[in-house]
């Protein structure tokens, strides 16, 4: 027999051929992908077939990395038996499904067959370029070639669609990808992809075929998908998504549904790309049908509880209404809700629609099946890792064994949810128990940090720079503890303390804590625009706490704290001699001055019944606290403070807050001067930026402002104007306080709330008032008695002697009028005069809007704020910005 050799090749590029380092394309993109051959068995030459021949033997050549016997166990090839040419064709296929192989051959000599084969190359590295908006973290576990694997053509064009699949659900249509391999030595390969990502396929236009009730820009409004616009650049919902596409006609069906068009159907809904692979254009194609009216509506209980009569009475929609779907859906709900308050978790309520088109009108009838009672069997908590389950299931109000009641479930949900130790907006799943009667109350949490370690600084408003650290744990020991520790630096105030908290003693629900504190604060005036510091007050001391549930929503706390307080002023600015001189601090802070000991004992009785108390939706809450100074101690008084608040959830995440709070502080015992007020200038109430924005800190309420004088020894002139007003500008806080405020947070499109972008507008009223007027400065004290002339005064610095200054004289000697002159050792002070303002119930208002970011470098707000109404004294603010610290 002829010597015959049966070829098999799969070629390289020329590249590859000629062995260089350089890079050539595999392949091109999925718009127009060049065809890859798989291997082929080229047809034998066209000669007669040989006759069936024993294989007398099989020689593998070429193999680098496989074994013979290895190559030999794909092929059904064996020695001894019969082939012909049909076997030797299957030999060469079943060779190129190996894929292991770039080039092979049969050679059959009369019988001796011979296969040569070269070797696919292996893998040395897969290298990304291009690629930014999607990391090799989230590329990589989407391919599959990877080192020391054998290379094949077929892997590659997976993996290329892999990655354009993965830049797909990023709404980057336009995405390429180009694979290259180099070569290197040892039949080895280095595959590179190259990924050029493009732009962000955007939504150009949405087209709206078939409605006539309903404008395009309404229909629109209802849509997750927006148009690609200077409105909505901070939006992530411009890109085109299929997954939204669909949720968009469920979007838009349900707007028809809620407005009486039972009829409507989406009839088609086509997203098309341009040529560009940038933009798509969508195209709904609607039909509205008639609108239609409620009818007769009616309900139908077989469960014994329920009084079809009553709860017809109850039903928001009356016949004659428009149809409104989403109405029903409520219904249901709220149905199935007063269901559960009785113990029926799983009742079937399902509405029956019957459709009147004469009329046009829809009778429903809400029929309730028949249901047992539903007991707890289990409560099962899953997911938590670090929180051990005790501290999840006293959060529960219903027990193993109690009937089951949906308000129960509810308030379990919101006190779990306010713990803040898991997922926003958990829910609690219900599942069918062992038998009918029986529920089983399943509650998968994830856990979320609790503990807080912070070393941050920042720039402030109010405090200028600023440092700050803090390390907190609200979870310690996963028995949800709560742990601090903090320090506070800044040029106006410093802290340092350390507190504990115990919310369930001996596992009963009995909350302690208690902590140490030393906090230095420097309280400041202004000399014209330039803050300069009044008093220093340093509090040392601690507090301990207790609380207590009295029911469900009202709780009892109660306090005991005893502070060491030292008040001081700077004695190389206020003091002359050792007296503190009331001419240059103002008599108000020269009574303040000294060291006290106040011990209080206090109580807050308060009501909460709001759905989260970090970030509440809906509910209210209210407070009375009273603190008692004078168990011991040089201070005696008694503060009542009055709180409360209210959030109403008003639809498509918008939140509207009221709230409001006021305080008195009642003294006992003696004045620390004859003149001065009985509560003590640092325990007075003050109000002003931060509390009530659009007036600065402490910018609200009864103050004295110092005036410098138009000097004229006969007749001074008193210069009111704000350019002029010389030393002081001093806040002096009042006995009482009222403060308001109305506010309403704005949400945002998915972009901004991505960014922890919270706006909101507000309005802030308040007042702080009922002081004892003080002694003030006058310019009768700098008039002398002895000529009735207005002069200056002298005083001396060490002696505090104080005297009226001579006559001045000019150049050549001659007096000029002007008594100004204090002899050597004495300084000079100007006549001035002190203004008393602010003392009045009337209320300030100020509207205005902020925002919250929480940004990269810390928490952000910043508010501009107007005063609407303001009284002669007060210190307004527009704009105000806190960076780096908590508010």
């Amino acid at each position: 027999m002829a010597s015959h050799k049966i070829l098999g090749r799969t070629q390289l590029s020329v590249a590859l051929l000629a062995g260089t380092m350089l890079s050539a394309p595999l392949m091109a993109q999925d718009v127009a992908p060049p065809t890859v051959p798989a291997p082929t068995v080229p047809a034998p030459a066209p000669e007669a077939a040989p006759t069936a021949t024993t294989i007398q033997s099989i020689t593998v050549t070429g193999n680098q990395r496989l074994e013979a016997q290895t190559i030999l166990s794909y092929l059904r090839l064996r020695v001894g038996q019969t082939y012909d040419r049909a076997t030797l064709d299957q030999a060469l296929k079943d060779l190129a499904a190996t894929e292991l192989f770039k080039d092979f051959q049969i050679t059959d000599n009369n019988g001796a067959l011979q296969i040569q084969v070269t070797e696919n190359p292996v893998i040395n590295r897969v290298i990304l370029e291009g690629n930014k908006r999607l990391k090799e973290d989230k590329i990589r576990p989407e391919i599959k070639l990877a080192p020391r694997q054998i290379f094949t053509r077929s892997k590659v064009r997976a993996d290329v669609a892999r990655i354009i699949e993965l830049y797909k659900r990023q709404g980057r249509f336009a995405a390429t990808v180009e694979p290259k391999m180099v070569s290197l030595d040892q039949n080895r390969v280095d595959v590179v992809f190259e990924i050029n990502e493009g732009p962000k396929s955007k939504v150009r236009q949405i087209n709206i075929i078939g409605n006539e009730k309903f404008s395009d820009g309404d229909l629109k409004d209802e849509m997750a998908t927006k148009e690609t616009g200077l409105l909505t650049i901070l939006s992530s919902n411009t890109s085109y998504d299929p997954d939204r596409l669909a949720y968009d006609q469920q979007k838009l069906r349900l707007f028809y549904l809620t407005n009486g068009y039972a009829d409507f159907r989406v009839i088609s809904a086509v997203a098309e790309l341009t040529s560009n692979k940038q933009d798509f254009i969508i195209t709904y194609v609607v039909e509205e049908g008639e609108r239609y009216k409620f009818g007769n509506v009616d309900v139908k209980s077989e469960l014994r509880d329920f009084q079809p009569e009553m709860l017809k009475r109850l039903l928001p929609m009356k016949s004659g209404d428009w149809y409104d779907a989403k109405l029903v859906e409520d219904t249901v709900e709220s149905l199935s809700e007063t269901a559960g308050l009785f113990g029926y978790a799983f009742a079937d309520i399902n509405p029956e629609f019957r459709r009147n088109p004469d009329d046009r009108t829809m009778d429903i009838t809400f029929n309730v099946a028949e249901s047992p009672r539903t007991y707890v069997e289990r409560i099962d908590v899953n997911g938590n890792t670090l929180t051990h389950d005790k501290v999840v299931r006293r959060e529960f109000r219903l027990n193993e064994g109690d009937a089951f009641n949906s308000f129960g479930v509810k308030r379990t949900e919101n006190r779990i949810n306010s713990l803040g130790y898991f997922q926003e907006n958990l829910e609690i799943e219900r599942k069918e128990g062992s038998t009918p009667d029986r529920i089983i109350l399943e509650t998968n949490v994830e856990e979320k940090p609790t503990g807080e370690l912070s070393l941050s600084a920042g720039f402030s408003s109010i405090e200028n720079f600023l440092l700050q650290a803090s390390i907190r744990q609200r979870n310690f020991r996963g028995l949800g503890q709560q742990l601090q520790a903090s320090v506070n630096y800044s040029s106006y105030s410093k802290s340092i303390e350390l507190g504990f908290t115990e919310p369930y003693l001996f596992d009963r629900n009995i909350s302690v804590g208690g902590s140490v504190y030393r906090r230095d604060l420097n309280s400041f005036n202004f000399i014209d625009n330039d803050r300069r510091t009044t008093f220093e007050q340093v509090t040392t001391g601690f507090q301990i706490n207790a609380g207590v549930p009295l029911t469900e929503f009202l709780s009892f706390f109660g306090r005991y704290s005893l502070n060491y307080d030292d008040v001081t002023l700077d004695r190389s600015i206020y003091f002359f001699g050792d007296q503190c001189d009331p001419l240059v601090a103002g008599r108000y802070l020269c009574d303040a001055i000294g060291k006290r000991t106040t011990s209080l004992v206090g109580f807050t009785l308060a009501y909460d019944d709001r759905d989260n108390r970090i970030r509440p939706t809906r509910g209210q809450s209210a407070s009375i606290s009273q603190d008692f100074a004078g168990l011991g101690g040089s201070v005696k008084y008694v503060r009542t403070r009055l709180a409360g608040s209210k959030h109403f959830n008003l639809g498509s995440r918008f939140i509207l807050n009221l709230s409001a709070e006021g305080g008195y502080i009642h003294p006992f015992g003696s004045a620390p001067t004859p003149t001065s007020d009985k509560v003590r200038l640092t325990d007075r109430f003050f109000l002003g930026e931060p509390q009530m924005r659009g007036f600065d800190i402490r910018g609200v309420g009864p103050r004295v402002i110092r005036f410098a004088a138009i000097y004229d020894p006969l007749n001074p002139v008193i210069d009111t104007s704000n350019d002029n007003r010389g030393q002081i500008d001093d806040a002096l806080g009042g006995r009482a306080y009222y403060q308001g405020r109305v506010e309403l947070d704005i949400p945002l499109g998915t972009g901004a709330k991505e960014l922890g972008l919270r706006p909101s507008i507000f309005l802030d009223v308040g007042s702080v008032f009922s002081v004892k007027r003080p002694t003030l400065t006058t310019l009768a004290d700098f008039r002398d008695p002895a000529d009735g002339l207005t002069k200056f005064l002298c005083r001396n610095a060490t002696t505090g002697v104080t005297q009226f200054a001579t006559n001045t004289p000019d150049a050549s000697g001659a007096p000029t009028g002007q008594f100004t002159t204090c002899a050597a050792g004495f300084s000079a002070l100007a006549p001035f005069e002190e203004r008393f303002f602010g003392d009045t119930w009337m209320p300030r208002v100020a509207i205005g809007a902020g925002v919250n970011w929480n940004s990269p470098f810390g928490p952000f707000r910043i508010d501009f704020a107007y005063a609407l109404r303001k009284e002669e004294g007060d210190d307004t603010k527009r704009f105000s910005f806190n960076v780096g610290t908590q508010f």
